[in-house]
């Protein structure tokens, strides 16, 4: 599947969309057809998740590079809490 950002955008009251086509397998088009299948909203769910994926994995190779350490910063607010609370 190739895609290529066409040149009109749209704007509604929270986004701004943008027209992009893309080429599709002619039997697996007619095949979506006979099923009723909303091929625009198929596509738009295909690359939200897609997205969420490639996130996620830009995500974890961060952590992956720069892993949290320990913080003991908690302990000793929870300590703090608990002294407060018992005066």
């Amino acid at each position: 599947m190739m895609t290529t950002p066409a040149t009109t955008t749209a704007t509604t009251a929270t986004t701004t969309t943008t027209r992009t086509t893309f080429t599709l397998d002619k039997a697996l088009a007619e095949t979506a057809r006979q099923l009723e299948i909303n091929v625009s909203e198929a596509a738009r769910e295909g690359v939200v998740a897609a997205v969420k994926r490639a996130m996620g994995e830009v995500d974890r190779a961060a952590y992956q590079r720069s892993p949290e350490k320990v913080d003991n910063f908690w302990d000793e607010a929870e300590a703090w809490q608990a002294q407060a609370q018992a005066q």
